[in-house]
């Protein structure tokens, strides 16, 4: 990307203040204890006998799986085994159930079964027809007005449709009229449903943060009357277990993130613990801990790296780190203004530092987080992501608002969401090979689809306070100009782009797959928590919003 001269530009960009509020947690989990398992359990049993417990209770579900003859039954108790958020003890079981459920003959018509079993065999990559939903219209087309009468088959249905890909009408069709009739018998439900219907409305299933869901879906399961015992108790002991991991490791990133001594630069958020919770969304299961500690570090020093550019940089502050982080050494911290030079050569160090703690077959990973490849595609990260902040500072300068297109080609690259989808990958271990790092250098379909959604749901909710910054221009201003739009018009185009993206997700997980399903599940989750965080409001920014979610995931315990 060539960037236009300095001479040419007004002394506009300066030193900025955004007034973001400080940190709400400061040091509080690098002196927080977390009950032992016994006391989180609310139990006299011994941490030991709670981890034999759960052995003990993993041993139970996994022999139900595989002896449940009942397909509709077996299905159900997926469901809630994924719901629950413990599927990732049982993959090659669920996986093993599916793969019959698919080829097993199917006549059911039962609304709620029939949508349930679509819902999984999608999530799971089976290429099932949506015209299986035929039978549920009248002559006219139409869904059946009697389905009205079955809100636990609308549930289903509403969630199933939102596994939809290009081109199925009758998945839009089936979403606007059990969004209606849900929306329409909100208030009569009784509990568990009534929560569930709330909350789906709002964020439907696939598109939910999944750690989130299955805190609140505990209780609600319990009241459940099918709830599986077994499952309950081995939902509610791994949740314990793994909430204790998380907080562990939130003090080892937040002593990280003090002893950095990046907090000294002022202008910029102070939100480590809600990166960390940002990156609990995209991978939460105890054995990614490494590349969870890695990519909160990493996803840390984006953040820093994107106040400086769009709050308090002057554009020669810019141009200076800009070219430093091309040159990627710690010599040319020299040429930066000093309050950037410790920022530059932690930046450096930390990436050395993820070098240095990767096996020796795994070193050339953290290459892809820094230069740009050439494979089919430019890989978008690091240096580009500087290329591009500049851009949107150069912009700025001489107030001039790109077409919606240029916006888009630029400021999809400052979501920073693809490299953070490499990031996640750098610790996960075997299932990351060579080629998932060179499939992701590509920007295929689902990354970039993430990027999208980031992109416009993040401009949705801060177009207004950004122009009322004075900071850069959004999309939606660039499609407002281009299009002499109003605000409606361009949030339904980016809403539209939105749904498109989704779109664009499911059919990446549909058979055969270029990599495997844990490297597509990190853009996807990379999405859920946009939804989770962009959904009404910038979350991140004004964290106060967070809060209460952050406590109820790695601070408040599930009686067990």
């Amino acid at each position: 990307m060539e960037s236009t001269p300095l001479a040419i530009y007004p002394a506009k960009v300066g030193r900025k203040s955004a007034g973001y509020h400080p940190t709400l947690w400061g040091d509080f989990f690098a002196t927080y204890k977390p009950t032992s398992l016994s006391q989180q359990a609310c139990t006299h049993k011994s941490d030991s006998w709670i981890r034999q417990r759960i052995e003990e209770l993993k041993e139970e579900v996994r022999g139900e799986l595989v002896s449940a003859t009942d397909l509709v039954e077996k299905l159900r108790l997926i469901d809630a085994i994924q719901h629950l958020g413990i599927a990732y003890h049982f993959e090659k079981e669920i996986d093993e159930a599916l793969s019959h459920a698919y080829d097993a003959k199917f006549e059911s018509s039962e609304l709620d079964a029939v949508s349930l079993r679509f819902r999984l065999l999608r999530q799971q990559g089976y290429r099932v027809p949506a015209d299986e939903f035929s039978k549920f219209k009248d002559g006219n087309g139409s869904f059946k007005a009697t389905l009205a009468d079955d809100p636990r088959g609308l549930l289903s249905l509403y969630n199933a449709a939102y596994l939809g890909i290009h081109g199925e009408d009758i998945l839009e069709e089936a979403i606007l009229f059990t969004k209606n009739h849900l929306k329409s018998m909100q208030k009569s439900l009784e509990h568990p449903l009534a929560p569930q219907v709330s909350r789906f409305l709002e964020t439907p299933l696939f598109r939910t943060m999944k750690r989130l869901e299955a805190r609140r879906y505990i209780s609600e399961y319990e009241a459940e009357d099918a709830c599986n015992n077994s499952v309950l108790e081995l939902a509610k002991l791994d949740f314990n277990l793994v909430q204790s991991i998380h907080c562990e490791e939130l003090k080892i990133i937040t002593l990280w993130w003090k002893e950095s001594d990046l907090l000294k630069l002022g202008y910029a958020r102070d939100r480590i613990v809600e990166c960390y919770f940002w990156i609990v969304g995209v991978l939460f299961e105890p054995h990614y801990s490494r590349s969870r500690l890695m990519t909160t570090k990493v996803i840390g020093l984006l953040s820093i790296l994107d106040d400086t550019y769009d709050v308090y940089a002057t554009l020669e502050d810019c141009r200076q780190l800009t070219d430093a982080i091309q040159r990627w050494d710690t010599e040319a911290a020299e040429q930066l203004p000093e309050y950037l030079k410790h920022y530059f050569l932690k930046l450096v160090n930390t990436y050395k530092e993820f070098e240095d703690e990767l096996a020796p077959e795994e070193k050339y990973r953290v290459s892809y987080l820094i230069e740009e490849y050439y494979i089919y595609f430019a890989s978008l990260q690091l240096k580009k992501v500087a290329k591009c902040y500049l851009q949107e500072v150069e912009w700025y300068a001489i107030d001039f608002v790109p077409t919606f297109e240029e916006h888009l080609n630029v400021s999809l690259v400052t979501t920073c969401y693809r490299m953070l989808a490499c990031a996640s990958f750098l610790g996960m271990g075997d299932v990351a090979t060579k080629e998932v790092f060179e499939w992701v250098a590509t920007f295929p379909d689902i990354v970039k689809a993430s990027t999208m959604i980031s992109r416009c749901l993040d401009d949705v909710v801060s177009a207004e306070l950004e122009r009322k910054r004075g900071h850069f221009v959004t999309s939606m201003d660039s499609y407002m100009k281009e299009y002499n739009s109003t605000v409606e018009v361009a949030t339904k185009k980016l809403q539209t782009l939105v749904e498109d993206a989704w779109k664009t997700t499911n059919q990446a997980f549909l058979k055969p797959t270029t990599v495997p399903m844990p490297i597509l599940e990190r853009p996807a989750n990379f999405s859920r928590m946009i939804e989770a965080i962009y959904k009404y409001v910038d979350a991140y920014t004004n964290s106060t919003k967070l809060k209460d979610i952050i406590a109820l995931l790695f601070l408040r315990r599930i009686p067990a």
